[in-house]
């Protein structure tokens, strides 16, 4: 689709807005920010056909287009995921409000007090693709901690984010709130992209949300600061005292239940002294699944059909049905395969051992790192946050689910009775 040439100042006067519309919000109660959210959820019920239709065009173009099946699962809202984002928004309501909350505070000897109190970051930039769910996980989590926010959903969502930016902005006008803290600027396509990337004067945080090529492209052009969300390539490493039956469970649930997430499967590890063990178990439950594995040659003489796993794969969020598979002679060995691979989103280790499940939590670096547990579980809303901004995988500001708190600042207030410095 051509896009249009960039207006910077009709861009610019968005991100003004947005940017004027901040400042209301960062003085809104609790109960404002509740009623624009619970009109959110009324709306996209009350739309929930007008966002389906809109996402049936978006799709019939993704097909066109030659998007991959990943990427169209992620794309695709029905009646059941429009009815999941209205309650995850009555969720967002139900958490406590982190603004003004004190983190810490005291009396100097002088009599001076000193509070470090929590603040909205103020206009929250979001860059994503084909992920139209994230245009109301985002947008009620900044409104919440009373954020503005800009959005730029890519084109492969456009007409549904269209409908979406509607049920938003009118939920906002409704309860008497600025509908200018929700902006878009997808229609200004890359060139919008990249304007927002580099608005230092508008914007005050920028989140990219979506593949490790979109994340590095923001990171790189990106003069606002950026809090990156990483690519999910995420291991699972079965260890020589791993009980089958958990093995073959958790293998299976982190790999196919939503195969195109970021906390979904990738690679998976097994001991060599548990490979005889656990690999045929583990492996038929997969394929009966229909997920297409890769081995390398260790996995291949035990299961000669599945196919040969190359450096390639090792390195690749796939969000599909497919997984590598290796072979490791000791735990040392699994952990360099993750140091060398790992996306440091989600990593976890399989065992019934408690020296090796230490070992595995304290030098594994990532956002998370589990022990007898699917990786599927690495998501804001499991973690008790509502809906999650993205999986942060930095190690700035925030780390791992990002909810409420991650998406305020602090600010230091001092109260004095006309105290000087001696």
């Amino acid at each position: 689709m051509e896009q249009p040439d960039l207006d910077t100042s009709v861009i610019d006067s968005r991100l003004a807005a947005a940017k004027d519309a901040s400042r209301r919000l960062a003085r809104a109660t609790t109960a404002e920010k509740d009623d624009a959210l619970e009109q959110v959820a009324v709306l996209l019920a009350a739309r929930s056909a007008a966002i389906i239709e809109a996402n049936a065009a978006d799709l019939e173009a993704g097909r066109a287009a030659g998007l991959g099946s990943g990427l169209l699962d992620r794309l695709t809202l029905d009646e059941r995921r429009v009815a999941a984002l209205s309650a995850a928004v009555r969720e967002v309501i139900a958490l406590t409000d982190p603004v003004g909350d004190t983190v810490s505070g005291r009396s100097l000897p002088n009599g001076v007090r000193i509070d470090q109190i929590r603040v909205p970051l103020g206009v929250i930039g979001a860059i994503y693709e084909a992920r139209p769910n994230v245009t109301i996980d985002i947008a009620v989590l900044a409104l919440k901690s009373g954020n503005a926010v800009v959005l730029r959903g890519g084109t492969a969502a456009e007409q549904t984010n269209r409908v979406l930016l509607g049920v938003l902005r009118d939920a906002l006008d409704a309860v008497g709130l600025p509908a200018d803290a929700v902006q878009t600027v997808d229609d200004f396509g890359r060139a919008g992209a990249r304007h927002l990337m580099q608005a230092r004067d508008y914007v005050d945080v920028l989140i990219p949300r979506g593949s490790a090529g979109l994340i590095r492209a923001v990171v790189d052009e990106a003069k606002v600061p950026v809090i990156e969300t990483g690519a999910g390539v995420v291991h699972m490493f079965l260890d020589e005292s791993a009980r089958e039956d958990w093995a073959v469970e958790l293998v299976h649930n982190a790999k196919t239940q939503r195969p195109s997430v970021c906390n979904a499967l990738e690679t998976l590890l097994v001991h060599a002294a548990a490979a005889e063990r656990l690999l045929p178990p583990v492996l038929a439950r997969l394929e009966a699944s229909g997920v297409t594995v890769h081995g390398d040659e260790r996995v291949r003489a035990i299961r000669p059909e599945v196919q040969a796993v190359t450096d390639e794969d090792w390195a690749t969020e796939h969000m599909s049905l497919d997984i590598s598979v290796g072979v490791v002679d000791t735990l040392d060995e699994a952990l360099g395969h993750i140091r060398r691979y790992s996306t440091k989103h989600t990593e976890s280790i399989v065992t019934n051992d408690l020296g090796n499940a230490e070992r595995f939590l304290n030098e594994v670096d990532a956002a998370a790192v589990m022990v007898n547990a699917s990786t599927r579980f690495t998501d804001g809303a499991e973690f008790g946050f509502g809906a999650e901004v993205g999986i942060s995988t930095q190690k700035l500001h925030a780390r791992g689910p990002m909810g409420l708190p991650e998406l305020t600042s602090t600010k230091w207030i001092v109260r004095g009775a006309g105290h000087v410095r001696g």
